[in-house]
């Protein structure tokens, strides 16, 4: 089920939940906490949870309810809620029970569970709007501030506000300046800022502002979702919004080896009767837990279904650190043995306590307390998880098995871009495998409304699919999807059919795709230039006419060979805001290559940092690639229409 798709009856084209908003039953804002609610119980970002997930949220709340009251309530709302009796609840269903029983003592009781349960705090005092409060949890932070103090702690350039007490609200204040966020998303994924573009001394709310504006442009490029979230949000700290984003940031870095063709070894976790395409489309959160009972099973004991309600009394855990812990098998790596006595400890707490501390042994204690554990939150300990498999995955890449290597392909730079863009936009459920999540089409469809094509949600057919005929439904989305893109998008998708979208034909998808993103960029400039119709020649005039009234030189088009050197992207950086451009820092003259990319990092850094949400990569600039040349010349274009 997908959060934006319609429930059955309707007659609108708009999600249910939209609709409310619209009409003024529900406020925007409550909107989003609700989304923001529904998100914390939807860990994997597949677009519904469970009813079975009901039932877990209850016992994460730890609710003073006696136990028939939360089974009344658990099977009140599944009734309610499961509208289409699929056993899988959506946005869109979670919305409308949720605005019916406004006043019941049910939706009072289940908001509790979300927002009220132990270590979640109010932040922010209550909505003016819609009477609603924030939330933040004490624990995330706790794990986020240990997890960034041991990152940074040799970085000089965050001396003056590491380490942080985890205990304060220190990590609202220390991420005001931009400075942290920066390097952390450099830690995730290496090389995305240009540290010469970060501001580092003698910051004022100008410099600051040009940091936040880096962290956020950089955070979407490589994927994060963060939209409502401003410069002002972080520098006022913002718990909510900050811990939000820093998850997403924490998260890519975590579950970014998480996946085959960056880590091959991970073919051992191939079962009887797989094809290696079976196990390169599971997402990084599937192959985590494959990983897991890989390991239990090599100890004969039972599997784990998740890293919440399976993993509380700590036993999987115990055997897993056994299994992984260095055995002195390879040379110069010294045995590691774990004690496995605190198993036979009988409180649940103590032998949390008891496991963690063979964990620390590994150097992998980090982000879950014995509490954590015992309580099962999903999110810390899927967190805890992923870095113990980056230390210790403890895999073998497999030796002659009948595995064709060749079908290993990594991800090209224009997938990846195209990946990001579209997971910025908060697109359900998360794409990361672009052709397999494409395979439905229901990503498309959400990226058909980003740029105001209208969906009919009735002729589409949405998760769970049948046993039988899945393929079949996929297809005719896809089917429609192309019908779409013809009829009502106008794009030029001659030879493009369903079936090459469901079969995840490369060429033909990233020609679709690449359209989507192209309209999506036009719209925001038409916008901006109060409807009028922008092409690619109207770009160019408007870059070449800044450039010259700043006397710097123009270009020829997107395919001008002096784009490879990033100088005129730079010029027309400092032209948009004069000044901005350190040009002692840029060599102009018989470039290397090297120095070519050098340029060209900087130059897509600094068009983030005056406040473009730019994608492209610096090798699309260093290699003149006239499509991602183009976004970049157009997302400074919509950054100079906004001077004032």
């Amino acid at each position: 089920m997908l959060s934006t798709g319609r429930l059955p009856g309707q007659t609108s084209s708009l999600p249910f939940s939209e609709k409310m908003a619209k009409t003024g039953t529900i406020s925007h804002e409550e909107l989003e906490e609700l989304r923001e609610a529904f998100n914390k119980v939807d860990l994997d970002s597949n677009g519904y949870i469970s009813t079975d997930e009901l039932n877990e949220l209850f016992k994460v709340a730890n609710l003073p309810l006696p136990g028939y009251r939360i089974r009344e309530i658990i099977q009140e709302l599944s009734q309610t809620m499961d509208q289409d009796k699929d056993g899988k609840i959506t946005f869109d269903e979670f919305a409308k029970v949720f605005n019916e029983l406004k006043s019941s003592e049910v939706a009072k009781t289940f908001r509790k569970a979300i927002n009220k349960k132990e270590g979640i705090y109010s932040v922010a005092g209550t909505s003016e709007q819609s009477g609603t409060q924030h939330s933040y949890s004490e624990e995330e932070k706790v794990a986020f501030v240990n997890w960034i103090n041991k990152a940074l702690e040799k970085d000089a350039d965050c001396k003056h506000v590491l380490p942080m007490d985890p205990s304060s609200d220190d990590l609202f204040t220390a991420v005001g300046d931009g400075i942290v966020l920066c390097k952390m998303i450099n830690l995730s994924v290496p090389d995305t800022i240009d540290e010469r573009t970060i501001n580092k001394k003698k910051l004022t709310p100008f410099t600051i502002q040009e940091n936040l504006n880096l962290a956020l442009n950089s955070s979407s490029a490589i994927g994060c979702h963060v939209v409502n979230i401003g410069a002002a949000d972080l520098k006022e700290g913002r718990q909510h919004l900050v811990l939000g984003l820093l998850w997403q940031i924490i998260k890519i870095g975590l579950l970014a080896d998480i996946e085959i063709s960056r880590n091959e070894a991970l073919i051992a976790l191939l079962r009887d009767g797989e094809s290696l395409e079976d196990l390169m489309k599971l997402s990084p959160e599937e192959l985590l837990l494959r990983w897991a009972n890989y390991h239990l099973e090599q100890a004969g004991c039972p599997r784990i279904n998740n890293f919440s309600s399976d993993i509380k009394d700590s036993k999987a855990y115990y055997n897993i650190l056994n299994q992984v812990a260095p055995k002195g098998d390879e040379e110069g790596i010294p045995p590691i043995p774990i004690d496995m006595s605190g198993l036979r400890e009988k409180d649940d707490l103590k032998r949390a306590e008891s496991m963690l501390e063979q964990a620390d042994r590994l150097g992998c204690r980090q982000f879950v307390t014995a509490n954590d554990v015992v309580r099962g939150n999903p999110k810390l300990n899927l967190a805890y998880v992923a870095n113990l498999f980056n230390k210790y995955p403890a895999l073998k890449k497999p030796e002659n098995q009948d595995i064709d290597w060749s079908s290993i392909e990594g991800e090209t730079r224009e997938e990846r871009t195209f990946r990001n863009w579209m997971n910025s936009l908060g697109v359900n459920p998360r794409v990361n495998h672009l052709y397999v999540d494409l395979a439905d089409a229901l990503v498309i469809f959400q990226l058909y409304e980003k740029i105001k094509v209208p969906v009919d949600w009735d002729k589409v057919n949405k998760p769970p699919y049948p046993k039988l005929g899945s393929n079949m439904k996929k297809l005719e989305n896809c089917n429609y999807a192309v019908e779409l893109g013809k009829k009502e998008a106008k794009f030029s998708l001659v030879g493009i059919a369903g079936q090459d979208l469901n079969e995840g034909n490369r060429t033909l998808t990233l020609a679709l795709l690449w359209q989507l993103m192209r309209r999506y960029t036009l719209n925001i400039l038409e916008e901006l230039g109060d409807g009028q119709k922008v092409t690619d020649d109207t770009i160019v005039h408007w870059v070449n006419d800044t450039l010259r009234q700043a006397g710097k030189n123009t270009i020829s088009g997107f395919k001008d060979g002096s784009i490879s050197t990033s100088l005129p992207v730079l010029d027309l950086i400092d032209a948009i805001q004069p000044g901005s451009i350190r040009y002692d820092l840029v060599k102009t003259e018989d470039l290397t290559d090297e120095e070519k990319l050098n340029n060209a990092k900087y130059a897509i850094s600094m068009a983030r940092k005056i406040g473009a949400r730019v994608y492209a990569l610096p090798e699309d600039l260093v290699e003149v690639k006239p499509k991602m040349v183009m976004t970049v010349y157009a997302c400074l274009m919509a950054r100079g229409m906004k001077r004032v």
